[in-house]
């Protein structure tokens, strides 16, 4: 099942894609029992999360790429919430950036609060998965030696299109990055260090995951960068196509959500 996050109405919402033109909600308690045109509605970003949780080098070629060693286990870095923007909506790389990256990664939406799961129940907590573009200040991050300004600035955290409840084998996914059309990143889940299952009871017994909380899964190689004017699409497959147009700041294409 396709999940949309939507505003109608004045009021926002989960909904089903029930076919190319309508949408179902899914809150009940609303009284909106009759399929929704889609043209009436405003698509939001799909997650409000209370957290973005990062996972670093978690692809065995990234982690070559970037020359550092495998890790022994998963390395875990926040982006704030503010950071997430929609599938349409613009990167806006801000002013006096650096070299700026698109890191396409699996994200992970938590459908039910957890502490201390373990593997083997992660998979009632995950309510789906969606595509994210963990995007990245590399010379920020550089300079720093920290990952949350070059990785938290407003639009960063491209999520979308939708969620998708329905995914038989996160562990053996096609993961790709494209830019202007070009692949650039062409990886597969099969690659990680550490599965999907293995990530959220590893963050759970950190911190407590909550409903629409995000988990991105890591990057496969092949980052690169991004300017104005660019269109960075993340595929994965049996999930989705989630598609961003690159601006600078200043430009009038800061969003409002």
């Amino acid at each position: 099942m396709r999940i949309l996050r939507v505003l109608y109405d004045q009021r926002a919402f989960y909904a089903s894609i029930l076919d190319r033109d309508h949408l179902l909600c899914l809150n009940k308690a609303l009284g909106l029992d009759a399929p929704i045109p889609i043209r009436d509605v405003r698509v939001l970003p799909v997650v409000l999360p209370t957290k973005i949780v990062c996972v670093g080098l978690n692809y065995r070629q990234h982690a070559e790429e970037m020359g550092k060693p495998l890790p022994s286990e998963p390395l875990i870095f926040l982006k704030p919430p503010s950071a997430v923007i929609g599938s349409g909506d613009a990167i806006v790389l801000p002013e006096s950036c650096g070299r700026v990256d698109h890191e396409a990664e699996l994200g992970i939406v938590i459908g039910q609060t957890g502490r201390h799961i373990r593997p083997e129940e992660a998979a009632r907590h995950i309510f789906g998965y969606t595509c994210a573009n963990d995007v990245t200040d590399r010379e920020i991050q550089k300079r720093d030696g920290l990952y949350a300004r070059a990785k938290g600035f407003d639009t960063f955290c491209p999520v979308g299109p939708w969620i998708e409840t329905e995914v038989s084998d996160p562990g053996n996914l096609a993961v790709r990055a494209l830019v202007n059309g070009e692949v650039r990143q062409d990886g597969n889940t099969r690659d990680m260090i550490f599965g999907p299952a293995e990530l959220v009871s590893f963050i759970s017994r950190v911190m407590t995951l909550h409903p629409g909380d995000l988990v991105l899964t890591g990057t496969p190689s092949g980052i690169g960068p991004i300017m104005p004017g660019d269109t960075v699409s993340v595929e994965i497959e049996n999930v989705g196509l989630l598609i961003n147009p690159v601006a600078a700041a200043g430009d009038g294409a800061e969003q409002i959500q």
